[in-house]
């Protein structure tokens, strides 16, 4: 029934039989709807063509194609779908005139002067509206349906034809039958979706995903329980926009470790509350339940771990540990390499969709990478899954000189980093702030700073910052490790006044404990500030500050020419071309990188970095800024706990709801030498 020509005596008797055939309880019927149950008929008499012809000279225009086919074979229609028990034959189609005054609502892009022309069929339903329109015509003339319900609280739903409205529809009754009759609900539709659904998840091991996704999405549309779980996992590596359900998956404990991680990361990325988790799981109480929620607490917290059985689930633990320091790239190789060997936990698993809440090997499925993993056949005997190519060649570094591009959108933003020789990044926290420093969960940039702010209450630019840390690779076979800052604010360090700022170069206290070589960058690209130390044995060995056109040199070695600042900065470089030039000759000099993708979409460990302002000298004037918040910093939960308590009220008919506030208050203090500290105006935040 997708061909060109449509057979409608065919789908609606398929039609009325199921729909009579889903009735089991006689009782249930309507007034007058008994004889059409015997009958095993929706539908009424064809329309005769002089019934037609004068339906469209009352209303001064030719019916679309599909909607004349159909009332050829019936005028008219019962049970269009759940809400429109009776659908307008040849004499009930009438110009609707914006009846009930929808314009003032939806009167803008393609629905704008629908309510005025369109034509309206619904003639018996539960405050829906089915509309043809006349302005919205395709090349075979066909009118798109729009069909709105005021409970559905959503703009209306178009529909390129009447033919495609009355499938939709056909569809609408299968999803409410199989919801209300379960098991029984069984006839030639329901066997031939299933039937295509078991395919579809064999077309999808083989990598046959496209074909597969839209087999499935037609299931899912007829409501056939295996469908949604399977579509699901196919658009969570797609990057769908939907929101996924996986069906009735949630409840099969054998799937506890795929889809309720997926589920979790949702619900936390969207900040909702408890209320809503336990919708989504549809389990209340039990043994899954706490395990479902343990499950929310881990990813959460970003402890979560995905894992695997088989040499998959080994070759899952080496590209953790690849990805955890920063080589994304080689833990992609390495996951894409097992693929083959993948094995489903149940029938209805495709592919391992428990990795993309994982917090380290999540952020490695990017669109193309996504995809590409649903191209690979996996899950299948391995005779059909066939050998994988041989691995590619390791990639080459990132390098340095990204982080001089300009941004895709927003400021250039300041940024730091250290790199230590000699010491495995988990030793990084240690050497830089001290003995006691420990790692935190892996995070992004974005969110090691909010996790900064989280609970606080004082904030202040001598604070510790969130680096995050990884393998910088190095030259001759030497270990560099690095930490890096991403959110440092413009002016925190205090860069007015002399050339030399008041910075306090971590490399030196890195060198001193580990004896090897350190190096740190301190770079604002709006102010035209480039830092650079290098240091050694706990000697600063040479370093300059630029800023603008002053160039400030010290230490007792000589800058090597590849570094000189000189050669990288002047009249001759416009906009980042000096910083761009400098992090490259760096980078070839010390043979190190900063993983690009790690840093800009990945997650890493992190710890709290000391600040970079040194201690005052004597007689020296300073100052430093303080931001005191009047409430902490909310947590996802408690944003969402406060939404829930506005949104209460706001339906209880309060205009306001005391005590629930989106913005935290606070006050600003600034103290230095002389001089005291000097409140703000309340509600800086």
């Amino acid at each position: 029934m997708t061909g060109q020509a449509f057979d409608w005596r065919s789908f609606l008797a398929r039609w009325s039989e199921e729909w009579a055939g889903a009735c089991t309880d006689p009782g249930e019927l309507r007034e007058g709807d008994e004889e059409a149950w015997r009958a095993q008929w929706l539908g009424f008499d064809a329309a005769p063509a002089a019934r037609v012809a004068a339906a469209q000279a009352e209303l001064g225009c030719v019916l679309p194609p599909s909607y004349r086919e159909f009332l050829a074979v019936s005028d008219g229609w019962r049970y269009a779908g759940g809400f429109v028990y009776r659908l307008a034959g040849a004499g009930d189609a009438r110009w609707h005139r914006d009846a009930r005054g929808l314009s003032e609502y939806f009167d803008e892009g393609e629905t704008e002067g629908l309510w005025q022309r369109a034509l309206q069929l619904d003639v018996e339903s539960d405050a829906t509206l089915v509309l043809l329109d006349p302005g919205d015509v395709d090349a075979d003339g066909e009118w798109a349906v729009y069909c709105y319900a005021s409970w559905r609280a959503a703009p209306p739903e178009r529909y390129p034809s009447f033919r495609a409205f009355m499938v939709a529809m056909h569809q609408e009754f299968h999803r409410l039958a199989a919801h209300r009759c379960g098991a029984p609900f069984v006839n030639a539709t329901t066997r031939e979706q299933d039937a295509c659904v078991e395919a579809a998840r064999l077309d999808a091991l083989t990598g046959a995903y496209e074909g597969a996704a839209e087999v499935l999405a037609e299931a899912v549309a007829y409501g056939r329980p295996r469908a949604a779980g399977m579509l699901d996992q196919l658009r969570g590596f797609e990057q769908h926009r939907s929101e996924p359900t996986f069906g009735e998956l949630p409840r099969d404990p054998a799937y506890l470790g795929e889809v309720i991680p997926v589920l979790a990361a949702h619900h936390v990325r969207r900040g909702h509350d408890a209320t809503v988790w336990g919708y989504k799981l549809r389990v209340d109480t039990g043994e899954l339940r706490v395990a479902a929620d343990e499950v929310l607490r881990q990813v959460r917290e970003r402890e979560y771990r995905h894992t695997a059985s088989g040499p998959f689930g080994a070759a899952v633990e080496r590209a953790r540990e690849q990805a955890r320091w920063g080589g994304t790239e080689a833990a992609w190789r390495t996951l894409r390499a097992a693929l083959p060997r993948w094995t489903p936990v149940g029938p209805d698993h495709l592919a391992p969709v428990g990795l993309l809440a994982d917090p380290l090997l999540g952020p490695l499925f990017t669109a193309e990478r996504g995809l590409e993993l649903l191209a690979t056949p996996r899950g299948l005997p391995d005779a059909e899954v066939g050998e994988r190519a041989a691995a590619e060649p390791e990639a080459v570094g990132d390098g340095l000189a990204w982080l001089a591009l300009e941004p895709r959108s927003g400021r250039p933003r300041p940024y730091r980093f250290v790199l230590v020789e000699g010491v495995a990044p988990d030793g990084l926290p240690a050497v830089l702030a001290g003995e006691g420093a420990v790692l935190e969960p892996p995070a992004t940039c974005w969110e090691a700073g909010t996790d900064r702010l989280r609970e606080r209450t004082v904030l202040s630019s001598e604070d510790p910052q969130p680096a995050l840390v990884g393998h910088a690779g190095g030259d001759g076979g030497a270990e560099w490790s690095f930490a890096f800052e991403a959110r440092t604010s413009p002016g925190a360090v205090g860069l007015a006044g002399p050339v030399a700022p008041r910075v306090a170069t971590p490399a030196v206290t890195a060198s001193g404990r580990t004896g090897g070589r350190a190096l740190a960058v301190f770079v604002e690209p709006e102010e035209g500030f480039f830092h650079l130390s290098v240091a050694a044995g706990g000697e600063e060995r040479y370093g300059f500050t630029v800023r603008g056109p002053e160039i400030g040199r010290r230490g007792p070695t000589e800058v090597p020419p590849a570094l000189d600042p000189d050669r990288h900065f002047g009249p001759h470089a416009h906009g980042r071309q000096g910083e761009y030039g400098l992090l490259t000759a760096l980078a070839s000099e010390f043979g190190v990188a900063l993983p690009r993708f790690a840093l800009t979409e990945g997650r890493l460990y992190t710890f709290a970095d000391p600040s970079w302002t040194p201690p005052t000298l004597p007689g020296e004037a300073y100052s430093t800024a303080r931001m005191v918040l009047t409430e902490p910093h909310p947590t996802s939960e408690a944003r969402a706990e406060a939404l829930a308590a506005l949104r209460s009220r706001l339906a209880g008919g309060v205009s306001s709801a005391p005590g629930v506030s989106g913005v935290a208050g606070g006050a600003v203090g600034v103290s230095g030498v002389p001089g005291g500290p000097m409140k703000g105006p309340p509600g800086v935040s």
